[in-house]
Parts: structure tokens; sequence; C-alpha cells
């Protein structure tokens, strides 16, 4: 019987341990989409406790509470001790069999702090007070966990109104052996036609920009100048949050009477929010072809579902789900219309629903061409980035495309101690070969499994976003 979480965990096979440990094990992080604060990161925070590290931002912990029955008190309440939501995290770990939050755990536990006893209430105040001791040393600090599990670039995700101070004071400070921090253009406050806030959104705009907005013509100056402003800081990729792609036929002048309604707070029908968000994109899609971005689309949430706990603790709180659409035809003709005018830049899709993924792997061959893997599927995305969920999108990259040019594992996290998603996603790409070679169905070729473990660990995505 195997032994949980030691140095073969998860890897069944001996060509899975080599694989893992003389290939995949040593490779730097490129962390190319996360929601890390880059304040932190800027001003090397340093943490007050395992809590506010650990369950301060993290909706996946706290769905798992209140799933257990925990009070919203110990989950985001601001009045609750630091302890007390650590022990009913404690209290909860033991019920989380199965759940990859058990799985990913003991993984920080282990790598982070070298702790290797298994949470629960009996462990929580030992494992709590030793945690806390060592986030006092310096090494511990924000830029300190990067190092730590080698992270050599890391991608936030930014506003068009964001001025960047942080990663401009960052990239002035930043030692040697520090991470590289790069922002990342997320503009869906200004899709998001339909949001109530749109209209103040675009005042914002038009204030950070320095262009007067009376025109969605207008907008599209302001996001032009912003979108320069990001790259002179480094920004190299956009990445979109999506409930669906859209491909409603539209006409300049409808744009325009769309966006002076939105302006004047008059409401939208869904065809008329539906033509603006596919305009925008296509915009959007267009400017990032010109300054030769990457473009990513996370796409199948559906967000703030319960009002209740949305009017009390806001958005981004775990009461989102994976949603179903319809939206082959609609992806397929957005980016056709990118391709069609030579505007396609490299592309990486995400989806929240598996039942998408055969579809997306082979959306992606009809418009490959260029350079390797030009269009990508996406790592498994939120509710997917556990083993199941990897595996299946893997599994139908490989059958209908070319898993040997797949960018690999992200975090999509808030915290400092999720880099062991990463260590996780690697073990399970060797485990997903070494067992293909156990069954006779790859060839027991260390040299060229080791280049492509190498490769989809790190060079692929070194060499597909052209950050340096």
């Amino acid at each position: 019987m195997k032994q949980f979480n030691d140095d073969n965990f998860v890897l069944e096979t001996q060509v899975a341990q080599d694989l893992y440990h003389n290939h995949a094990a040593k490779m730097p992080i490129i962390d190319y989409h996360c929601h890390l604060n880059p304040e932190m990161v800027a001003n090397d925070h340093q943490f007050k406790s395992i809590t506010e590290l650990w369950l301060g931002g993290d909706h996946y912990k706290w769905r798992a509470m209140r799933t257990n029955g925990v009070d919203e008190r110990y989950c985001t309440g601001k009045e609750t001790s630091d302890w007390e939501k650590f022990e009913k995290w404690a209290e909860t770990v033991p019920y989380t069999f199965r759940n990859p939050l058990y799985h990913w755990t003991h993984l920080e536990l282990k790598t982070a702090f070298g702790i290797t006893k298994l949470l629960s209430p009996e462990t929580a105040r030992e494992i709590f007070d030793e945690c806390n001791e060592k986030l006092r040393q310096p090494d511990f600090s924000a830029r300190g966990l990067m190092k730590h599990y080698h992270v050599e670039c890391v991608c936030t995700t930014d506003d068009p109104v964001d001025d960047l101070h942080n990663h401009i004071a960052y990239a002035k400070s930043k030692a040697t052996d520090d991470p590289i921090m790069i922002p990342a253009w997320r503009p869906d406050r200004a899709m998001n036609i339909e949001k109530p806030d749109f209209p103040k959104y675009v005042e914002k705009l038009a204030e950070v920009s320095g262009v007067s907005i009376t025109k969605f013509a207008d907008m599209v100056d302001a996001l032009q100048k912003r979108h320069d402003f990001f790259a002179a800081h480094g920004c190299k990729l956009s990445d979109h949050g999506l409930e669906e792609f859209y491909d409603e036929d539209y006409t300049d002048s409808e744009i325009e009477t769309i966006f002076e309604k939105a302006m004047r707070g008059l409401s939208l029908s869904d065809l008329e929010v539906r033509q603006f968000k596919n305009c925008f994109l296509t915009v959007m899609g267009e400017m990032d072809a010109d300054a030769d971005w990457t473009q990513q689309y996370h796409y199948g949430a559906i967000r703030d579902n319960n009002t209740a706990m949305y009017n009390q603790i806001g958005a981004d709180t775990g009461f989102d789900s994976i949603g179903e659409f319809n939206t082959a035809k609609a992806m397929s003709a957005f980016l056709n219309k990118l391709n069609t005018k030579g505007k396609l830049t490299r592309t990486i899709i995400y989806t929240l629903n598996p039942c998408a993924n055969e579809m997306i792997a082979t959306m992606l061959g009809n418009f490959q061409g260029g350079e390797p893997g030009k269009i990508q599927f996406g790592s498994g995305w939120w509710f997917n980035d556990q083993m199941d969920g990897m595996v299946r999108q893997m599994n139908a990259l490989s059958v209908l495309g070319l898993l040997s040019r797949f960018v690999g594992m992200l975090t999509d996290s808030r915290s400092f101690l999720s880099y062991p998603r990463h260590e996780y996603f690697r073990r399970i790409l060797c485990n997903l070969l070494g067992n293909d070679v156990e069954k006779g169905l790859l060839p027991n070729d260390q040299k060229i499994l080791g280049r492509m473990v190498e490769d989809i660990s790190y060079h692929n995505a070194r060499r597909y976003f052209k950050f340096y």
C-alpha cells in the first residue's frame, strides 16, 4: 500500500517517478494567469498568520466550510479571530476526502512549511502555531514564498484603468533573483455594458486616459491609449472572463446607439448586449493582434448565483458555478472573423464545463498555423483544476491535438501558497505518460518523454508568451 503524500505521491509507475523527479520537478514556474495582489508583491508583504495567507481570499475553502455547516463568520467575517477561522477549517479538512482541497492542503503544508502531519482538530493548534512561527521569518514573505517555489514570472490580472503603480515600483525595486511580475489586461468591466456601474466605469476610463468619451469610438480610443500604457510596462497578454462567445451581427451605428443608451442609464435588450459584447471582443482581439499579445478567454461560469450573499459580502466569494452554454458556433464565428481579417493572435481558450473539452480541442485545429500551438486549449480551470479535470482536459487535447505543444499549468489563485498546484499538475502529467508506457501505448524513450515533460512544464510557455 502506498503512503499518502510521500515523494512519489500520484506517481504510480517507475517511468512516472523518473519523469517527475528527473525532469518536471526541476523546472521553474511561469504563472501566466493568477489573481495575486500586486501590492503584496511590490511591498514584499509579511503575513500576520497562516489564516491570512491561507484563508484570506480562498473561496474554494469557504465553499467546503459552508457545505460542512460552518457559519459564515468563520469564512468571511471581519470580527472572527484568525485562530477561530483556522480551527473551523481544520475541522472541515477531514471531511474533504476525495476533494482536491485535501491534496492541496497537505501539499502546501509539506512544501512550504515542512509539515507532514495531517491537519485535523487534534493537530490544528500545533500546526497553526508552527506555521505562524515560520511566517515571522523573512523567507516567508510574499516574494520569499515565490522564490521558494522557483517562480520565474507571474502575471497578475489588471483592469485598464489601473495605474500599475505597484508593477512600476516593483520593477524598480526587485532584486535580481526576484520573480518578474507582469500585468495582464482584463477589460471585463468595459465589456459588461449591462451592468449598472458601466457609465461610472466609462467616466473613470475617460479620466485616466485623458480622452473625452461621448461615443463608442471614443471609448475605443481611450482603451487603445491604456493598452499602449500596459504594453509600455511589460504587458503581453489579455484575459477575458465570459459567460459565452457571441456572434450577433451589428453595424457601427447600432453599436453607437447601444452605447448611448447605456450611458443614459436606459435598459438594453439581450440582443443589444450580445451585439455590443461581440463588437467589443472583436475590437480587443484586433488590438491584441496589432500588439503581438496573447489573448485568453475564460468562459462558462455563472457568477454570483446567491443574491443574498452577493449583497452581503460581494463578488468572488464562492457563489459561482459551472454554466451550460451552446457556444460552439459562436466561438467558431468569432475566431474565424479575426482570422479572416488577419487579426487572430495567439489564443488560449479555457472552459469551465468539461462537457466542452472535445469541442474546444477540435476547434483549435481549425485555426492553427504560423507557430507551434498557436491556438491553445487552456488547462483545467477553476472547478477543473483537480486530478480528474486535468486528466480529462489533457486526454481530449492528446487525442484531438498535440499535448506536446501544451503551455501547461497556471494557478488562477489569490494565494501565495497555491504554487503546489503546478507540482500537482506535473505529477499528474508524468503519471499519465508513465501509465501509457506501462501499457505499451508509448515507447519507453526517456529522452523524448523527458523533453516533452520539461516543455509542458516550462519551455512551451517561455517560448509562447514571449515575456522575455
